[in-house]
């Protein structure tokens, strides 16, 4: 955590010495939505396939200066990765295509830099609070949907990453945004079966919004 802090605070003091001191616009306030396609990755996973599903949310754009704000943000993203990919002593009982499903609510405070007018860059530490996890026997039908007790769970309740993206703000208030979530810690809970399987969340994003 303390490195997270750490390398937000360098970053957000090497792009201040970028650009010129400005009048500060107003607090602006919006929403947004899009497409995830996430997996897990480490040391222990080889290419997982990845599970397609959706974020939706709500945003602040706080500014500093003239071209550096911070965005504050609370989303539902809809995360996960492929059983079979990390199942290598058979420990789900499956050779099937099954997606281990997992829903968090995501709090990125993210550091945003304007490049150009509209155009930005954005990088921040995000903390995820899991809300919900099941597995899925049948991802490309509906039904096959298994919920995972919570006293069950192999998942951890709490996971931070480092979100790293870039967007296009046009004048009306709507843009467009692209992003990386780039896992920090391991997934899985100690003291279960798979505590010595290294993985990390990853995750694209992309999607839109409008600022009010």
């Amino acid at each position: 955590m303390k490195k997270i802090v750490l390398f937000t605070g360098l970053v957000i003091f090497s792009m201040s010495g970028m650009f010129a001191q400005a009048d500060s616009k107003a607090v602006q306030f919006g929403v947004k939505g899009g497409v995830n396609s996430a997996t897990i990755s480490g040391d222990d996973i080889n290419d997982a396939k990845s599970r397609t599903s959706f974020n939706v949310g709500v945003l602040a754009e706080i500014p500093i200066t003239e071209r550096l704000s911070i965005q504050p943000e609370v989303m539902y993203s809809g995360q996960g990765f492929d059983v079979k990919e990390i199942d290598q002593d058979n420990i789900f009982d499956t050779n099937e295509n099954v997606e281990y499903q997992l829903d968090y609510i995501q709090v990125p405070i993210l550091l945003k830099a304007y490049l150009v007018k509209g155009l930005s860059v954005e990088v921040g530490p995000q903390f995820g609070f899991k809300i919900h996890e099941e597995l899925d026997f049948q991802p490309n039908a509906d039904g096959g949907d298994i919920e995972i007790n919570p006293e069950d769970s192999y998942i951890k309740d709490f996971d931070t990453s480092l979100a790293i993206g870039a967007g296009y703000k046009f004048d009306n208030g709507f843009f467009v945004n692209g992003r990386y979530n780039l896992g920090l810690t391991n997934i899985f809970k100690e003291d279960t079966i798979l505590e010595n399987i290294d993985a990390k969340n990853a995750v694209w994003q992309v999607g839109l919004g409008f600022m009010f």
